[in-house]
C-alpha cells in the first residue's frame, strides 16, 4: 500500500507537470495583449513596452515558463490584472466556497443515488427499476445549468422556499448559509444522483448473478442481508470510482453553476478571469481544478483497499 501510494503521487506530479505545460501554452496563445488590455487602447507604445518588461512579456517563452513554475512550487502563483491582488489569495478566498457546494451535491447525490440504485437492481425489469432508469436517463440528458433553473422557478420563484442565489458565509449565519446552498447543490446533486444510480444499479445485478448469492440463498438467509452484506459489498468498488468522478464534475461544473446562483467561489473567478483576459489567474484556476480532480481519484483508488481487502497494491502476493 505504500508503494503504491508512492508511486500514484509520482504520477500526479508528472501528470501536474503535462498540465502546467499545456496551461501555460494555451493561456499564451490566445489572442489580445495583456499590456493593451492593461493600459488601455489609448496608451502609448513607450508605455506598452514598458508594461511589457515590467512583466516579463518581452523574455523567451521558456524563461517565462520556469519562472512560473517556481513561483507555483513557491507558493506563488502571480498577481491577477483584473483585481491587483494576489491569486493565491483569491484562490484561498473562494476555493472553500466550491469545496463546500461539491462536497455538498455529492453527498446529495450518494444518498440518493445508492438506495435506488439497490433497489432497482433487486426489483430488476419492474415499474420501480423502470421509473428509476427514466429518472436516470432524464437526469444524464438535462444540463446541469438547466437543473439549475429548473430549481430556481420550482422552489424559489414559485414557492418562496429558498433565495434564487448568493453566498452566505456559515460563520456569520449557519441557517442562511444552508438556506442559500441547499438550491445549488440540491440542482447538481440531481445531476450527478442519476451517473451514480445507474453504475450502482449495473453494479449490483451483475453481483447478484455470482454463486455465491446463490449460496446464500440455498442456506435461507434474507434478502436484506443478501443485498446489504454480501451483493453491496462487492458491488460498491466501480460505484466509488464513479462517486469519485462524478465529485471532479461536481468542481468542475460550479463554474456554471455559480453563474446561474451567484454563488461566488472559483467557479465565478474562472469565468471572470477568461471574460478579461486574466492570464496569471486563468493558469491559477486551472492548476486547482486539476488538482482537485487528481486527488479525488487518488482518494478513491485508496478507498478500493478499504472496502474490498482482497486488493492489494505494489504486486505483492
Amino acid at each position: 500500500m505504500y508503494n503504491y501510494v508512492l508511486r500514484r503521487i509520482g504520477f500526479m506530479a508528472v501528470t501536474l507537470f503535462f498540465v502546467t505545460l499545456i496551461t501555460f501554452a494555451v493561456t499564451n496563445i490566445l489572442p489580445g495583449d495583456v499590456a493593451l488590455l492593461i493600459l488601455g487602447p489609448n496608451a502609448n507604445e513607450q508605455s506598452l513596452e514598458a508594461l511589457r518588461a515590467q512583466l516579463g512579456l518581452n523574455r523567451p517563452l521558456y524563461i517565462q515558463y520556469i519562472d512560473w513554475v517556481i513561483g507555483l512550487l513557491q507558493g506563488n502563483m502571480g498577481e491577477s490584472l483584473r483585481f491587483s491582488e494576489p491569486v493565491t489569495s483569491l484562490i484561498a478566498e473562494r476555493l472553500p466556497r466550491s469545496l463546500m457546494l461539491a462536497f455538498a451535491a455529492t453527498f446529495i447525490a450518494v444518498i440518493l443515488s445508492i438506495p435506488l440504485g439497490i433497489y432497482a437492481a433487486v426489483r430488476q425489469n419492474e415499474a420501480p427499476d423502470v421509473t428509476a432508469s427514466m429518472f436516470a436517463f432524464i437526469g444524464i440528458s438535462m444540463p446541469i445549468f438547466l437543473w439549475g433553473l429548473v430549481f430556481i422557478l420550482v422552489f424559489a420563484a414559485w414557492f418562496n422556499l429558498f433565495p434564487t442565489g448568493g453566498y452566505v458565509a456559515p460563520s456569520e449565519d449557519f441557517v442562511g448559509a444552508m438556506r442559500h446552498l441547499i438550491l445549488p447543490a440540491g440542482a447538481m446533486g440531481i445531476a450527478l444522483t442519476a451517473y451514480i444510480m445507474r453504475m450502482t444499479r449495473s453494479s449490483m445485478i451483475e453481483v447478484m448473478s455470482e454463486e455465491y448469492i446463490n449460496l446464500a440463498r440455498a442456506k435461507g438467509m434474507s434478502q436484506r442481508v443478501i443485498v446489504l452484506r454480501h451483493a453491496l459489498k462487492n458491488a460498491v468498488i466501480p460505484v466509488i470510482t464513479v462517486i469519485a468522478f462524478q465529485f471532479s464534475y461536481a468542481f468542475g461544473g460550479v463554474i456554471v453553476l455559480e453563474e446561474v446562483f451567484v454563488w461566488p467561489g472559483i467557479g465565478r473567478l474562472t469565468l471572470t478571469a477568461i471574460q478579461n483576459r486574466d492570464i496569471p489567474l486563468i493558469q491559477g484556476c486551472i492548476i486547482i481544478i486539476a488538482l482537485i480532480y487528481m486527488f479525488s481519484n487518488l482518494a478513491a483508488d485508496l478507498l478500493y483497499a478499504y472496502f474490498d481487502p482482497r486488493i492489494r497494491y505494489g504486486g505483492g502476493e
